[in-house]
């Protein structure tokens, strides 16, 4: 197990394939189960040991600091750096504006990635690695899912639009505190030609996997899932629902 307890969440963004559940509140506050995407991320991080969460906002920034200043999470302290660029860059931007929170082991994950506990420990736990991003396995892929190419234990390739490939990343991963300067100087560099502005922040991991030092993690079995299309939301509350009965449960 790592010494990691930091992680960083990547919430500036709307979510307009979510319309209109998405038209004055980003995807980050939509309610399942009674919690918020977000309220689920934090409370998981909380529970696999993590002790501070920067939240990257954007569109509806007020409301995402309302939602955070009412959860409950004594061993936890988060808070928010603003992104004002979010309606004309993608989340590579939101890195590099979160730049100085990279300045040692570091957890990052997407703002709609829901996950179970178990996912953030096995994460923490995994072998030593500049960058660790975790993966699952399919029968099959569609054309939004972010797919990766596989050499044993290492990252070799990924990106939506790879001809071979053999998992795809849920958008969770663990950077190490080399792993975290290696990619605070990649992105850093890019952001300064605008030509960057819209690349995902995995394109960057993308380039770093040909220099070495990438790792996966599989995460096969366990629970998680995306918040992108209206489809998804009937099957995130189901799985936040098994979440909430497991956990009486064990109470």
């Amino acid at each position: 197990m790592t010494s990691i307890t930091r992680a960083i969440v990547l919430s500036a963004g709307q979510g307009k394939r979510l319309l209109p559940l998405t038209e004055s509140r980003p995807k980050c506050l939509i309610d399942l189960s009674g919690r918020s995407v977000l309220a689920w991320q934090l409370l998981h991080l909380a529970k696999a040991g993590v002790r501070e969460a920067v939240v990257v906002t954007g569109f509806g920034a007020a409301l995402v600091e309302g939602e955070i200043a009412r959860l409950t999470l004594p061993d936890m302290q988060v808070r928010t750096v603003f992104n004002p660029f979010y309606g004309v860059a993608d989340n590579l931007a939101s890195c590099w504006i979160v730049r100085e929170a990279f300045d040692g082991g570091t957890l990052l994950l997407n703002g709609d990635t829901l996950f179970e506990p178990e996912i953030a420990q096995k994460l923490l736990g995994a072998p030593e690695a500049d960058i660790t991003v975790t993966i699952d396995r399919k029968a099959s892929y569609d054309a939004d899912d972010m797919k990766v190419a596989t050499a044993g234990h290492a990252l070799t390739a990924i990106g939506k639009t790879l001809e071979s490939y053999d998992a795809e990343s849920i958008g969770f991963l663990r950077f190490s505190a080399r792993g975290a300067q290696r990619f605070r100087a990649r992105t850093e560099a890019c952001m300064r030609d605008p030509v960057n502005l819209k690349r995902f922040y995995l394109s960057v991991i993308d380039e770093l996997a040909r220099e070495g030092g990438v790792a996966v993690q599989s995460i096969e079995g366990l629970d998680w899932g995306e918040m992108d299309f209206l489809k998804d939301v009937e099957a995130n509350q189901r799985m936040t629902q098994s979440w909430l009965e497991r956990a009486r449960s064990a109470a």
